[in-house]
Formats: C-alpha cells, sequence, structure tokens
C-alpha cells in the first residue's frame, strides 16, 4: 500500500488498525484523528516514518501503541501525553530516536515501555518515575 485511503476516517467505529510492515507508508493521515475509539494502533515496521502527527492526541481510547521498527522516527511528539488510556507503548528497534518527551510522565496508566535498541536514546526522561504503573521496562 502507498497511501491511505481517503475515506478511513469514515471507520469511526474501529477499535484496532494493523498496519505493520507498510514500508512505503511514510505518515499517518491528517483524517487518524477521527478514529476516536480506536484501542489498537499497529505502525511496526514503517522504515520511512519520520514523526508523528500531533493528532495523534485525538485517539483518546488507544491502549496500545507499536512503533518498532520505524528505524526513521526521531522523536514523539509532545501531545502524546493526552493518550491517557495508553497502557503499552513499543519503540524497540527505533534506532534514530533521540529522547522521549518530559510529558510522558502524565501516561500514567502505561504498564509497558519498550526502548530495546533505540541506540538513539542516551537517556530517559526524570519524569519516568511518574510512571507509577510500569511493570515492564525493556532496555
Amino acid at each position: 500500500m502507498k497511501e491511505f485511503p481517503t475515506s478511513i476516517d469514515k471507520l469511526t467505529t474501529l477499535r484496532w488498525l494493523h498496519l505493520s510492515g507498510c514500508l512505503e507508508l511514510k505518515e499517518l493521515p491528517t483524517s487518524i484523528d477521527k478514529l476516536t475509539v480506536l484501542q489498537q494502533l499497529y505502525l511496526s515496521g514503517w522504515s520511512e516514518l519520520k514523526e508523528l502527527r500531533t493528532s495523534i492526541e485525538k485517539l483518546i481510547a488507544l491502549q496500545s501503541l507499536d512503533l518498532s521498527r520505524c528505524s526513521e522516527l526521531k522523536e514523539l511528539p509532545t501531545s502524546i501525553d493526552k493518550l491517557t488510556s495508553l497502557e503499552k507503548l513499543d519503540l524497540s528497534g527505533c534506532s534514530k530516536l533521540k529522547e522521549l518527551p518530559t510529558t510522558i510522565n502524565k501516561l500514567t496508566i502505561l504498564q509497558s515501555l519498550n526502548l530495546l535498541g533505540c541506540s538513539g536514546l542516551k537517556e530517559l526522561p526524570t519524569s519516568i518515575d511518574k510512571l507509577t504503573s510500569l511493570e515492564m521496562l525493556d532496555l
């Protein structure tokens, strides 16, 4: 698949979107913010993805976000703190990721954070101690 269908915003009851391995996709469509009941979003292996749109903040029901092997991803938007239902965040293999936003501390129900293979990440934000529900941290 080379580009997203423009009608994706019509799928307002979609709860699970699995787009792993879509190597030619470079960005999420702006209309992704219409999928407000989406709970699972898998973008693993998007080797051309450099950044997430800030509109991802509208996915308030999102429980799991898999960005593993998005090797060109350099940063997460600070608005990631709006994903207050997020329980699992997989960033493994995001080798160009430089830092985590300090706002990550607002993800208070985050249980799993996978940073294995994030070789560009030199340190964790000091605010990570606020992730009191964190059960698995993979470095």
